[in-house]
């Protein structure tokens, strides 16, 4: 093939694109834009969406919603697919265990699944912020990102027997994540530790 000057055609991994920004529902401003760092638990609540492989080639997807100040992740949802209700789902988990106060900044992508009007409207009883990413702007939720990019590499995803595999896996990950994993970004202490110390400080 070297010789004729010939080169292989090499078909791409089929990713499945989480973010569905082409809607009519609506944008939420960046809020995080002008807001000060948060120095507390409760300000800043980052979400977004994350596919997980499956065998033979399909997928299910993990929403989940992570303190800005602690990086605990405060609420998650493992589904077959990425509707409304399964952010929802993160949602409503996050705040019954969380109870935040008013005025919590809720920082999301402009996916059509936030924008939502059950969703709107759960945050606007709880009294939540709603703020949302600029257009094509990955670094507006870094953080999320990151996190993701953490959960993947960690678990070493592969490929799961099911979706009732990979919410084992998830859950006992993120219990790991939340209570022992260390971060440096937190004076190396993990998600819940952190938070103790700012409790007792306070």
């Amino acid at each position: 093939m070297k010789t004729l000057h010939l080169k292989a055609i090499q078909p791409k991994s089929f990713v499945p694109k989480t973010t569905q920004s082409r809607h009519r529902l609506g944008y939420s401003p960046n809020l995080l834009l002008d807001a000060d760092t948060p120095t507390t638990s409760n300000q800043v609540w980052v979400g977004d969406i994350t596919y997980i492989p499956l065998k033979g080639g399909t997928f299910c997807y993990l929403a989940c919603l992570m303190d800005r100040f602690s990086r605990r992740i405060v609420g998650w949802q493992l589904g077959d697919d990425m509707t409304e209700s399964l952010v929802l789902a993160a949602l409503h988990s996050a705040i019954k265990e969380r109870q935040p106060k008013a005025k919590l900044i809720h920082h999301t992508d402009r996916g059509g699944q936030y924008a939502g009007n059950r969703y709107r409207s759960v945050l606007r009883r709880a009294e939540i912020l709603q703020s949302m990413s600029r257009p094509d702007n990955c670094y507006d939720n870094a953080f999320m990102e990151s996190c993701f990019g953490t959960i993947k590499t960690e678990l070493e995803m592969t490929e799961y027997e099911d979706s009732r595999h990979a919410s084992k896996e998830v859950a006992e990950y993120i219990r790991y994540y939340n209570f022992e994993r260390r971060h440096s970004g937190i004076d190396y202490c993990s998600p819940a530790q952190f938070e103790q110390i700012i409790n007792l400080r306070e």
